[in-house]
């Protein structure tokens, strides 16, 4: 079956005539057509997949060749959609809760339809990645890859974070990269024990230790990928942080496994930083899920989430990081297929300590 397919199998157990769906990455995922948010949408009845729209896409349409779904131009999205629902006698109309307030307040002025909140419906299925999504984000971990060796070969003294994170993003986008998922982190010396540091125009200096996070679409997919290296001789309070995290990192990827517990894994990886005396300077999950978007189900787990089970076919991250005000941070992140034997580790940028000379 089709996802739109799966979804319309769906209906009855929920309750609900009709679905309309009004995420931009929802729509994108179920049809394969790309919208800017808040362009369109789709309804999907028992029988239909309507995507709804401007005449901006008209053309875009026409050659968008498919029979599942149908287009519908308009600039009058959800009257429409109304009258939709009105011709079918469809009483039950369900909506994506991650709408804004503003369109929420116009569906509930324009329907006849009794109005239904579905919260994750699409996000869950997003969640299990078929073999086509494996082999994309598969394809986006390798590309990330390489650009981590191409940041190996420019880091030095005197290169701004701000310079960095520019070259980065022009090399990725001229390898096949799209656009980034997520503002990269290029953190130096001390900015590098802020956990989401903006990109500044601090100068690498020699002696500083660098954190790079970055994360980019290849063909609709982000890998995200970090890594924390030296440039220069490092102290050893350094080395032994770095060991450390390192040591959490792959505690975590071998207990990944389907049905694994969010709160167990982030246990084997936390524990050995608490037990150091760092588990103060660790504020952050262990991870979360990845693919259409750089954060998604399964949500960020941590010490709480016994509530998370992973699934066949999930892409999450494990991220272990210890962060020193003033001083330096590490982190250190892969992104990991669930699969029932185990896992698979999707990126393969070395994880030993690298000390730029």
């Amino acid at each position: 079956m089709t996802r739109i397919e799966r979804l319309q199998q769906q209906l009855p157990t929920l309750y609900l005539d009709a679905l309309l769906v009004t995420d931009a990455t929802n729509i994108f995922y179920l049809t394969g057509f790309s919208l800017t948010a808040g362009d369109g949408a789709l309804l999907i009845t028992a029988t239909q997949a309507i995507l709804v729209t401007d005449d901006r896409y008209a053309q875009a349409l026409r050659e968008f060749a498919t029979t599942e779904v149908t287009g519908l131009i308009t600039r009058d999205y959800y009257g429409s959609i109304n009258e939709l629902l009105e011709k079918q006698d469809l009483m039950v109309l369900g909506f994506e809760t991650s709408l804004s307030y503003e369109v929420y307040d116009q569906l509930d002025e324009l329907m006849t339809a009794d109005l239904v909140p579905c919260r994750g419906l699409i996000e869950q299925a997003r969640a299990e990645k078929d073999s086509r999504e494996v082999a994309k984000l598969r394809a986006a971990a390798h590309l990330h890859d390489q650009a981590f060796e191409y940041l190996l070969g420019i880091l030095q003294p005197g290169l701004s974070e701000q310079a960095v994170a520019n070259r980065l993003d022009f090399w990725m986008k001229e390898h096949g990269a799209t656009a980034a998922s997520f503002p990269p982190i290029v953190a130096s010396g001390p900015n590098a024990a802020k956990p989401h540091a903006t990109v500044s125009p601090r100068k690498i200096a020699a002696g500083d230790v660098v954190t790079l996070d970055f994360g980019y679409w290849v063909d609709g997919y982000t890998a995200d990928l970090t890594r924390t290296v030296a440039v220069g001789e490092p102290d050893f309070e350094f080395k032994a942080v770095y060991e450390l995290v390192n040591q959490a990192r792959q505690a975590v990827i071998e207990k990944i496994t389907a049905d694994a517990n969010g709160a167990a894994l982030d246990a084997a990886g936390r524990q050995l930083i608490e037990a150091a005396g760092y588990g103060d300077e660790f504020q952050h999950g262990m991870g979360h899920g990845i693919g259409l978007t750089v954060h998604e189900l399964p949500a960020s787990y941590g010490p709480a989430t016994t509530q998370v089970r992973l699934k066949h076919n999930q892409v999450i991250t494990v991220e272990p990081g210890i962060y020193l005000p003033g001083l330096f941070g590490v982190r250190i992140e892969d992104d990991v297929l669930v699969t029932h034997g185990g896992h698979e580790v999707l990126t393969h940028a070395p994880t030993e300590l690298l000390v730029l000379k």
